[in-house]
């Protein structure tokens, strides 16, 4: 590799993580227009806390918790010491390649985004200040460890030793399928078991605004080719097919949703499309780089039947899981890890057969171990982190809170105020209102 392709890298990956760092604005937004108009702010505050949190947490240690070299070689954790405080992460490359520093504020998005997912499954009834210890909590105990399981390589020469998942199992996951979405998708369920379900459930408030979350949908589409592209760290055949499969992917999933509400209810709606257009996105996240354009369509097409059916098991299972994290990241990024098993294709940049392709099992037997050991850890660890956050801060708001909306309750301020009509008014606050707010 010459200077000229570690410079044409170099740009790209910072390309791409401009892209992903605005699927942090369009997350808030998707899932603020969705909750009640009462907790739009508190919802995005949510996202944003969590993703501030995680600054934190990933240059003090997280960075080296995941890409540290694994303790006693057993592929389970990071050597939490080797990059503290990202110890030399400012120093040139030995070889050309990426910038240290970049990688590093590549993942820490990453990483971020995957806490804020969690968010969704408990809106409109979390105390805010819990949320942001559990924001704190659960990477150190969850998100860290089965990302290092995940993304962490061995190295060439033999002298780090990264996961199990990634090494000594073989399971493939380009950008995140176990280690993200099926881990946060799984921890929501867990979180919201303890928690509880919202005052008057199943009869619930409707998203306040579907254009708004529309508009998060379109910018979580246009950040997932950098979050699925960039994933593969290099200007290459890589990226290009990552991208042109998470395109394809994402739209039929937005097709089938359609498809299958206009089958069903005899109508397809604007939300359903963005539902369809996420769940498309999370399925190829681990396939992007092993499936063909073929691929891609199926899974984005499976991914929309599935996942439209599968939000509505909260209310014939009686779970209260807001804005359906595990209705589409869990199902969706179970989806795509396991058929990766199935229709892999040996022209694809990482060369694995799937069982169509005449691979047999053993893939299919990767991808399935990967899945249940990330299903099992998370779900297990985050119970036990709820129980304790519960015991010990309350996971609940006051019912009184819970009705009055927690923007008002938590922040004092609201997204929307009422004019004379009693309709919804963007208004200035007068002078006297932001002393009074300011001295409150």
């Amino acid at each position: 590799m010459d200077v000229a392709i570690a410079a044409a890298d170099t740009a790209w990956v910072l390309a791409a993580m401009v892209a992903v760092a605005l699927m942090v604005p369009g997350l808030a937004l998707f899932y603020g227009g969705m909750v009640s108009i009462r907790s739009t702010l508190n919802m995005m505050m949510m996202t944003i806390g969590a993703v501030a949190v995680m600054a934190v947490l990933w240059v003090v240690v997280g960075y080296s918790l995941t890409f540290g070299n694994s303790l006693g070689g057993l592929g389970l954790l990071g050597d939490p010491l080797e990059y503290l405080g990202l110890r030399g992460i400012m120093a040139e490359p030995e070889t050309p390649g990426l910038p240290p520093a970049l990688f590093a504020g590549f993942l820490l998005l990453f990483a971020g985004i995957t806490v804020a997912l969690v968010a969704g499954g408990v809106a409109d009834r979390m105390k805010f200040s819990t949320w942001l210890v559990f924001a704190l909590v659960w990477p150190l105990l969850v998100f860290f460890p089965v990302a290092h399981w995940v993304f962490a390589f061995d190295s060439e020469d033999g002298s780090v030793v990264g996961g199990w998942i990634a090494n000594g199992l073989g399971a493939i996951d380009l950008a995140g399928g176990t280690a993200i979405h099926i881990n946060a998708g799984i921890a929501t369920l867990a979180l919201v078991l303890v928690l509880g379900r919202r005052a008057g459930f199943p009869t619930v408030s409707r998203p306040h605004s579907v254009p708004l979350t529309f508009l998060g949908a379109g910018m979580l589409f246009a950040g997932w080719i950098g979050f699925n592209a960039g994933s593969a760290v290099a200007a290459g055949n890589t990226a290009g097919v990552a991208a042109l499969n998470t395109v394809v992917a994402a739209l039929c999933g937005a097709l089938a949703w359609m498809i299958t509400e206009q089958v069903r209810a005899k109508h397809p709606t604007t939300l359903g499309v963005a539902s369809g257009l996420v769940a498309g996105m999370v399925g190829i996240t681990p396939a992007a780089s092993s499936v063909s354009p073929l691929g891609a369509i199926a899974i984005g097409l499976i991914c929309g039947v599935v996942c439209h059916y599968a939000v509505g098991l909260k209310f014939r299972l009686g779970y209260d899981d807001s804005l359906d994290v595990a209705g589409l990241h869990l199902v969706a990024g179970v989806i795509g890890t396991m058929l990766i098993g199935v229709i892999a294709d040996p022209a694809s940049p990482v060369g694995e057969a799937g069982l169509l392709y005449g691979g047999g099992f053993g893939q299919l037997g990767a991808q399935t171990l990967a899945t249940v050991a990330v299903v099992a850890y998370s779900f297990l660890v985050t119970l036990l982190i709820a129980v304790v956050l519960d015991k010990t801060m309350g996971l609940r708001v006051t019912e009184e809170a819970e009705l009055e909306g927690l923007d008002k309750a938590y922040h004092r301020e609201m997204a929307y105020f009422q004019d004379g009509l009693g309709t919804a008014a963007a208004v200035e606050d007068s002078p006297e209102e932001v002393a009074n707010t300011t001295k409150n």
